[in-house]
């Protein structure tokens, strides 16, 4: 029972070693602000505002491809974009694109019958399932098909057994922690309890005895006002792990036939239904990430976005687990098609079957001038070794230049400036941008704190619509450039290497360009871009 506290002790310190390492809270809205101005490391949003006004910006359509956005949210629904060329819920595609009643966007993982799919498997168990009955009882090979089946067969069942695991060790930790801290407050017959409190009990009942040891320890580390904190993120993370073992690993679940496609046809128009906002499902992702990009600014409401004269385009491909190449690549050009200059991408996976057609979506967004901007992911790997899909890096061709890719940052400006979970490259990962910490809008009229590189993506995405807001010439080529050119760099900064413990190494040699998302350096290299491209 001894070396079962221990190992709860354990885990209470690898839960809370984050905020020890970081020890002081984020300023509200602080992706806003100016390193100089206010010390830390946002991206000065306001700086490059103030610094256009009195100009006139034009509308800069984003499309947010997403798990859905509550576009009825008190500080979205004014920047919600609408397809003028559609009459809604008349049951006719009145612009003819293949869509009918795409008031707001589409959604192409919903079926016509009006539910949506919301759990769904990782990639790597959609290919071991089909790769199963055709190499399990193969003889060895060193052809290149049997070798990636041998890749997927490790992935899937070290992913499972890792998530069955994770699984009973917090739901262990939870209820451990629950039954401790009534126990203690019975015994002790108190609402509270304090470590002084718990450091004096003494009792022959070894359970009591357990309980005052363990809530004296949680604490002692989290403070007398911890415990519910704890228990919160407990519940989230057992939540977490649960939906990894019932659906994101299971061989027998599927929710693709609620969408009622063929599968197999990549190219297929019109599959999915017009139900942007999914509030069947998790939803709260794309929301939030659309909060960062564009919610109102100067209502008085809630948050300000980046970029002012943004309208959101909805479009659902996200379900919760991995997304479809089909549906990537499909949601890219509805995107396109329908006049988004912006799309920004915050979600990834480590297989991606039929990456062919994705980059095919790639290159058509490049010929139709359409930005790209896409999340590093959370691994705290180096995307120079390791796959994280969507890429910029296409078959048989260079990189995508109208691709932005971007790792997370956090406010400190110290060794701490990249976040601890962020995937890096110094080749692959164009900037770091906030994402640790970040309060933006969440269904239902709320608004709550989120970080992952899927919050950095959206910060990036709104300074590139503020930059072709006010500078329409530029090409995607050119935000890509200027945006990687004009970042806040902070030279010789000596970092914890995403991923590790304490491993140092310069900041500078973590992405492409070195440094965080400048707004105000932005603007003003766009405006001397833009007078260079006129001459």
């Amino acid at each position: 029972m001894f070396l079962k506290i221990k190992l709860f002790l354990a885990a209470m310190f690898l839960a809370v070693v984050g905020s020890q390492a970081q020890p002081t809270e984020a300023p509200p809205n602080w992706f806003n602000l100016d390193a100089q101005k206010e010390h830390v490391a946002g991206v000065s949003t306001n700086e490059a505002i103030q610094y256009l006004a009195g100009r006139q910006g034009r509308t800069v359509i984003v499309a947010v491809i997403d798990s859905g956005i509550d576009i009825e949210h008190e500080d979205l629904r004014d920047v919600i974009w609408t397809n003028e060329d559609e009459i809604p819920d008349n049951g006719i595609d009145d612009d003819h694109n293949g869509y009918v009643d795409d008031i707001h966007g589409w959604n192409f993982i919903g079926g016509k019958d009006g539910r949506n799919v919301g759990p769904a498997n990782l990639e790597v168990t959609r290919e071991y399932r089909r790769l199963k009955p055709i190499y399990e009882n193969a003889k060895p090979s060193k052809k290149k098909e049997y070798q990636y089946w041998l890749e997927i067969k490790k992935g899937y069942e070290e992913g499972l057994a890792k998530a069955k695991s994770q699984f009973y060790f917090y739901d262990s930790l939870q209820r451990a922690i629950v039954r401790a801290d009534k126990l203690m407050r019975a015994y002790l017959d108190s609402d509270s309890l304090a470590s002084e409190m718990l450091a004096q009990v003494q009792s022959p009942d070894d359970q009591i005895m357990m309980a005052a040891a363990l809530m004296g320890n949680i604490l002692q580390m989290v403070g007398d006002n911890g415990v519910e904190t704890i228990v919160s993120q407990l519940d989230e993370a057992v939540e977490h792990y649960r939906i990894q073992v019932e659906y994101q690993y299971n061989l027998d679940f599927d929710p693709r036939p609620i969408v009622g496609d063929n599968p197999d046809k990549l190219d297929e128009v019109g599959y999915g239904n017009n139900d942007v906002r999914a509030d069947d499902t998790d939803n709260f992702h794309g929301t939030h990430v659309a909060g960062i990009i564009a919610a109102k600014r100067d209502n008085g409401i809630g948050i300000d976005g980046i970029a002012p004269n943004v309208k959101i385009m909805a479009v659902r491909a996200v379900p919760d687990g991995d997304e479809w190449d089909k549906d990537v690549a499909n949601a890219i050009r509805y995107a396109v098609d329908n006049g988004a200059q912006v799309i920004n991408m915050s979600f990834g996976k480590g297989y991606s079957p039929h990456k062919a057609y994705v980059d095919a979506a790639v290159k058509y967004a490049a010929q139709h001038g359409v930005l790209l901007v896409h999340a590093a992911g959370n691994s705290g790997q180096d995307n120079d070794v390791t796959n994280n899909f969507p890429t910029k890096k296409l078959n048989k061709k260079g990189p995508a230049r109208n691709w932005i890719e971007v790792g997370a940052s956090t406010w400190h400006a110290d060794e701490h400036l990249p976040a601890s979970f962020s995937n890096y490259g110094k080749s692959t990962v164009d900037v770091f941008a906030p994402g640790v910490a970040i309060y933006s809008t969440a269904p239902h009229n709320d608004y709550r704190n989120a970080q992952g590189t899927s919050m950095a993506s959206p910060v990036t995405a709104g300074v590139a619509a503020l930059l072709l807001s006010y500078f329409p010439q530029l090409s995607p080529t050119d935000i890509h450039d200027i945006m990687v050119q004009a970042t806040h760099k902070y030279h010789g900064l000596e970092v914890i290497k995403p991923g590790t413990k304490d491993e140092k190494v310069d900041f500078g040699d973590l992405s492409v360009s070195g440094g965080v998302v400048n707004a105000l350096e932005a603007v003003k290299l766009a405006e001397s871009w833009q007078i260079g491209k006129k001459k």
